[in-house]
């Protein structure tokens, strides 16, 4: 086991979250005692001055930025403005003040939802502006993109080690389960085990369930961001994900018989599909630093079930 992050002090902005929960357990298992977790009750990431002092009172070697305010279809579309400000602002004014006060590497997290909305597939980072991003979620997407090009124009200018991954859609325990905010395996997942209790005889689900996504296990991602950030060093955006490429409507039949679900699924095609077709080029990633996804979708989603039905109903984590 590399012994890189034993002696390190780490920021991982959003480490509270979902993915940034996993990344912390996974530093620690790696040796590394000396992660910051900054709260928003006492760090504004949006707030150069906060920034400042928690970089000042922490003095980290790394940030490993994750933080991030998001959610589905239905929430990117009630939100824009928000979602556009906050994720440019926080990725701005962090990466800037880390060059600012000498941090040696900046590891920026984006979105699969920077790319064009008609990229071809599998996506290659070589095509990440060969068009505009689907409409719902162009606003968080290009935000988040802005932190590619400021990485870029910092290591141009400034000499400075900033580097861009791109996480494809992930899942796992922990995921938010909100139905308005939720992704779709969580949404998915909840209805199902809703509706198979009170024996209701169908769930519905956003759209037309003919576009296809890539998911990747939370695992898997928090293993990939910790490779990239010890062992690349380089300017080109990263894809993180697992290659593999399914229909919503597959999926959403996989999850149905690991519940035991056994009523209809109903898509309501008046709500949004959202881009047509994802799925990653994962071979740069597998060739600058050794990373392959590990969790079979169908393993993923047994734990990901699992975990959901073990919180308790008035756990902030797994229920409204």
């Amino acid at each position: 086991m590399s012994t890189y992050w034993q002696d390190r002090k780490v920021i991982v902005t959003g480490g509270a979250g979902f993915l940034g929960s996993h990344v912390v357990d996974r530093l620690r298992e790696l040796g590394c005692t000396h992660i910051t977790v900054p709260r928003s009750a006492k760090a504004d990431l949006t707030d150069i001055e906060s920034i400042r002092n928690l970089y000042r009172q922490t003095k980290p070697d790394i940030v490993l930025h994750l933080a991030a305010v998001v959610g589905g279809i239905g929430a990117n579309r009630e939100n824009p403005g928000a979602y556009f400000y906050r994720n440019l602002i926080m990725g701005a004014q962090l990466m800037e003040e880390a060059r600012v006060q000498g941090i040696s590497k900046f590891v920026a997290i984006g979105t699969i939802c920077a790319y064009p909305k008609f990229a071809s597939v599998p996506f290659s980072e070589d095509n990440l502006w060969d068009g505009y991003p689907e409409e719902t979620n162009a606003p968080y997407g290009l935000a988040k993109k802005m932190m590619l090009v400021q990485a870029q124009a910092y290591r141009a200018q400034y000499g400075y080690n900033a580097i861009y991954l791109l996480p494809v859609n992930l899942y796992g325990p922990r995921d938010n389960f909100h139905l308005t905010y939720s992704h779709v395996i969580p949404a998915v997942i909840r209805k199902c085990l809703e509706a198979r209790d009170v024996g209701a005889d169908h769930i519905e689900v956003w759209g037309t369930g003919n576009p296809s996504r890539e998911f990747l296990y939370v695992e898997d991602a928090a293993r990939a961001i910790l490779l990239a950030a010890e062992k690349y060093d380089g300017s080109e955006p990263v894809n993180l994900g697992s290659g593999i490429e399914i229909k919503i409507r597959d999926v959403a039949k996989l999850i149905a018989t690991l519940t035991g679900f056994e009523g209809d699924l109903r898509y309501d095609s008046s709500k949004p599909d959202g881009q047509p077709r994802r799925c990653l080029d994962v071979s740069r990633a597998k060739a600058l630093f050794g990373f392959e996804a590990e969790t079979h979708l169908e393993d993923g989603l047994r734990a990901t079930i699992e975990w959901y039905e073990g919180v308790p109903k008035d756990h902030p984590d797994g229920h409204e």
